[in-house]
């Protein structure tokens, strides 16, 4: 696949006190990649660097083969990037911050119209374009930061805490908007929310004092982790597994003998498609079998973040 981001040796200093130590990584067009990392990690400094807002003390970024030192304007062309807190003016309208969002990316006039209506479709913003900015719930002012980081159709997208501040609707739409740009772009997510990262990401980075400690593929079981479930009254097993939302169950308990074959029981189960966890309750809980206790499974991607921020010892 086609490189479209390279990041060698990378350093900042902020006095003493060291940033980013000699971070090197690549991202391919149709790569999902996670940042994760404790707070102070380095994640804001490095996203900071890649966006060109913040120059490095030592290191080179390359964008579409654009040294972003050297030609910063050609490399921001091929760029889209969505700070923590979305760059929005509260005195604009919807439809007036995105056609001034067009013109800076130097989209030409004839187009802007039509580039501005897709975007806005793209994002969920066809209903609030002649409303203020300042006047919008926070989760329209993260579709219209998305919006702006998106508008000139990017090579490389970078997104600084997408999900923050919405509701579970809309972060199903923000990962199915992520999942959408993938084939056609390369997208670097930083998010605090292990979750989030494994629900989007085919990649991840984990930093730890400005250092990478962990770089590599995300597995289908990691970025699908499973659910431990209790019920009180379980059912057979092809009665559960008969579930459409429902993708596998295994029984981790085996009860001792002479025990009621009523008896609560628990089971490791993974989900069908995009089926979430409140489907799993009402389903079960519908069926009349007693849900007592769900949680997620730890997965091995959480083992490896809590090893790599020094949370915990390595097993």
């Amino acid at each position: 696949m086609e490189e479209l981001l390279r990041v060698r040796s990378l350093e900042r200093r902020f006095g003493a006190k060291q940033a980013l130590r000699g971070m090197d990584f690549r991202l391919a067009s149709g790569d999902i990649l996670g940042l994760l990392g404790a707070n102070g990690a380095g994640k804001t400094t490095c996203l900071r660097i890649l966006s060109g807002g913040l120059a490095p003390s030592r290191g080179s970024v390359r964008i579409c083969g654009l040294d972003l030192a050297r030609a910063p304007v050609a490399a921001r062309r091929h760029l889209g990037y969505l700070p923590e807190r979305p760059p929005l003016y509260p005195e604009m309208r919807v439809d007036e911050y995105l056609h001034f969002c067009a013109r800076l990316r130097r989209i030409p006039p004839g187009s802007v119209n039509r580039v501005v209506r897709r975007v806005k479709q793209r994002c969920g913003l066809e209903q609030v374009g002649h409303r203020l900015l300042g006047k919008l719930s926070k989760g329209y002012r993260q579709r219209a930061g998305l919006a702006q980081a998106l508008i000139h159709e990017p090579d490389l997208v970078i997104l600084d805490e997408p999900t923050d501040g919405l509701d579970p609707v809309q972060i199903r739409e923000v990962r199915a908007l992520i999942h959408d740009l993938s084939p056609s772009c390369g997208v670097i997510v930083s998010s605090h929310a292990l979750a989030e990262v494994q629900s989007v990401c085919n990649r991840v980075i984990i930093l730890r004092d400005g250092s990478v400690q962990h770089d590599a593929v995300l597995t289908p079981d990691s970025a699908n982790p499973a659910l431990l479930v209790q019920l009180r009254r379980p059912p057979d097993l092809a009665q559960l597994t008969a579930l459409d939302i429902i993708d596998d169950a295994t029984p981790l308990d085996h009860p001792p003998d002479g025990a009621s074959a009523n008896a609560p029981a628990r089971y490791r189960i993974r989900l069908a498609g995009a089926a979430g966890a409140e489907q799993l309750a009402e389903a079960l809980v519908g069926a009349g079998w007693g849900l007592l206790e769900m949680a997620t499974e730890r997965t091995d991607l959480e083992r490896v973040f809590f090893r790599c921020i020094g949370a915990e010892e390595p097993a």
